[in-house]
C-alpha cells in the first residue's frame, strides 16, 4: 500500500494551505467585525466576496467538483481522494474557507445533484449561477412534523397538475435559504404515496420567489443562527405551483438522488471535521504551554498531555479511514463504498466532537464563551451528528450489512491447497 499522496495532491495541498494561511484566517476577524456592524443582515459580507476573487485568481475555485459529466471542465479536476485533503484544510476555518473556494455546503450538494440529473435546460437556468458563485441554493428535505431522517416518512405531497406541479407542506433547517442570494430550492417530497417505499418520492426545483413561499423564521443551532452563511430557514410551500420541466430526474427518483448526493458530501463533511480537530489541537497547544495553573504550565499536567495524544490517534485514525473511503468511492463507486461512508459518518463527528470536548476543558470557561471558536465549532461538529441522518440510523444500516457478512478466510481456498489425498 502506498499512503503518500500524488503529485496533484501534493501541488494542489501546497497551494490551498498557503491561501487558508495568507488570505483566510487573517479575514476572520475582519468577518467577526463585518457582523457585528451589520446584525440584521443574512447575506455574505463583503469579505468574503473578496476572498472569492483572491481563490479565482489563484485558480482555487469550485475544487469539489470531480472531473467528468456536464460540469466536469468548470471544476478542479479532482477525484475523492484528491480532495479530500483540501477540504480538511478548509476545515481549519470552516466559516470562511469553503464558501471562499466555492466548495461550501449546501451548494456543493446541489451543484452535484444538478450536474448529474438536470436537463441541459435545467444546468442552464440553475448550476451555471451556481458553479460562478452568483447564486445561493438550499436542499428542502428535512421536516418538523415527521421524522424524516427516513425520508419516505416525508409529508410534503407534490402533485402533477396538468403542466405544472403543486407543492404543499412545511420544511425546516434548509440551509442557507435566508440568504438574499438564495434563488433556488431543491424540493423534495411525494409524487405517488402508494408506490413502493422508495420510488413515492420526487425533487423538483422551485425558485424562492415563487408565489406560496413563504420563509417563517431563520432556526438556530446550539444557540448559534449561522447568518454569516445565511443561516437555516423554516420554510412554507403553500399551494406552491412551478412548471412540470422543474422536475428534477424522473418522478420517483427522488429517494434515489438524495441518496446519491450523501456519498461525496459525507466524504466533504468529515474531511473538514478533521480540519476542525486540527484546528482545536493547535488551539490547545498554545493554551497548554502558556496558561499556568497549580503553579506550573497546563502542558506539564499529564491529563492534558493524554488529551493530546488521544486525539492525535483519533484524528491519525479515522484520516485513514475517510481516505480509504474516498479511493474506494474512486475505483469500486459509492454503492460499493457504502459500509465506509456509513462507518466515517458515524465515526468521525463523534471523535471530532470528544476532541473539542477536551479543548474546552483545557479553556475552562473561555471554553464555552464566545471569545475563542471552540464553542461555535463543537455547535456545528454536534449538529453533524444529526445532518444527512442520526448516527442511529447509520448504525442500524450498517448492523444489519455486518449480520450478512461472511469471513472471507473461511469460505475461499487456502492459498497453499495440500496434495491430493494428504488428509493435512
Amino acid at each position: 500500500m502506498d499512503f503518500a499522496p500524488d503529485t496533484t495532491t501534493r501541488e494542489i495541498t501546497r497551494r490551498v494551505r498557503e491561501f487558508v494561511t495568507d488570505e483566510v484566517l487573517p479575514a476572520e476577524p475582519v468577518l467577526a467585525g463585518q457582523l457585528a456592524a451589520t446584525p440584521g443582515d443574512w447575506s455574505f459580507r463583503p469579505v468574503v466576496r473578496h476572498l472569492q476573487a483572491t481563490a479565482r485568481e489563484r485558480g482555487l475555485w469550485n475544487l469539489f467538483l470531480p472531473p467528468g459529466g456536464p460540469a466536469g471542465a468548470r471544476g478542479g479536476g479532482l477525484t475523492n481522494l484528491q480532495y479530500a485533503p483540501v477540504a480538511e484544510l478548509t476545515g481549519y476555518s470552516p466559516k470562511l474557507a469553503p464558501v471562499a473556494m466555492n466548495c461550501a455546503a449546501p451548494d456543493t450538494g446541489n451543484m452535484e445533484l444538478l450536474a448529474h440529473f438536470a436537463t441541459p435546460e435545467q444546468r442552464e437556468r440553475w448550476l451555471d449561477p451556481l458553479l460562478d458563485g452568483a447564486q445561493r441554493s438550499a436542499f428542502c428535505m428535512t421536516e418538523p412534523a415527521v421524522a424524516s431522517s427516513d425520508a419516505t416518512n416525508i409529508a410534503t405531497s407534490i402533485v402533477r397538475d396538468g403542466d405544472e406541479y403543486v407543492i404543499t407542506g412545511r420544511k425546516w433547517f434548509a440551509t442557507g435559504a435566508m440568504n438574499p442570494d438564495c434563488g433556488l430550492l431543491i424540493v423534495m417530497g411525494k409524487t405517488d404515496p402508494d408506490a413502493p417505499r422508495h420510488r413515492q418520492q420526487s425533487m423538483v426545483l422551485v425558485p424562492r420567489d415563487t408565489p406560496g413561499v413563504t420563509v417563517v423564521r431563520g432556526l438556530t443551532v446550539l444557540g448559534y443562527d449561522d447568518r454569516d452563511h445565511g443561516g437555516h430557514a423554516e420554510i412554507v410551500f403553500d399551494d406552491v405551483r412551478v412548471p412540470a420541466t422543474n422536475l428534477l430526474g424522473g418522478e420517483g427518483e427522488g429517494f434515489a438522488m438524495a441518496q446519491a448526493r450523501l456519498g461525496p458530501g459525507r466524504i466533504h463533511h468529515c474531511m473538514r471535521a478533521l480540519g476542525i480537530a486540527e484546528r482545536a489541537l493547535d488551539l490547545v497547544r498554545e493554551r497548554a504551554t502558556g496558561r499556568v495553573a497549580f503553579g506550573a504550565p497546563l502542558a506539564d499536567q499529564g491529563v492534558v498531555r493524554e488529551w493530546l495524544a488521544l486525539s492525535r490517534i483519533e484524528i491519525e485514525s479515522l484520516r485513514l479511514l475517510v481516505l480509504k473511503t474516498a479511493w474506494l468511492m474512486d475505483t469500486v463507486g459509492n454503492k460499493a463504498a457504502m459500509t465506509e461512508i456509513q462507518a466515517i459518518k458515524i465515526a468521525v463527528p463523534r471523535a471530532v466532537g470528544q476532541i473539542l470536548d477536551r479543548a474546552v476543558q483545557v479553556f475552562g470557561a473561555a471554553g464555552v464563551s464566545g471569545d475563542h471558536p471552540l464553542a461555535e465549532l463543537f455547535a456545528g461538529v454536534r449538529t453533524l451528528r444529526l445532518a444527512d441522518g442520526p448516527d442511529e440510523v447509520h448504525l442500524a444500516s450498517l448492523g444489519r450489512a455486518e449480520l450478512r457478512r461472511r469471513a472471507p478466510f473461511l469460505t475461499q481456498p487456502a492459498p497453499h491447497p495440500s496434495p491430493e489425498g494428504d488428509p493435512t
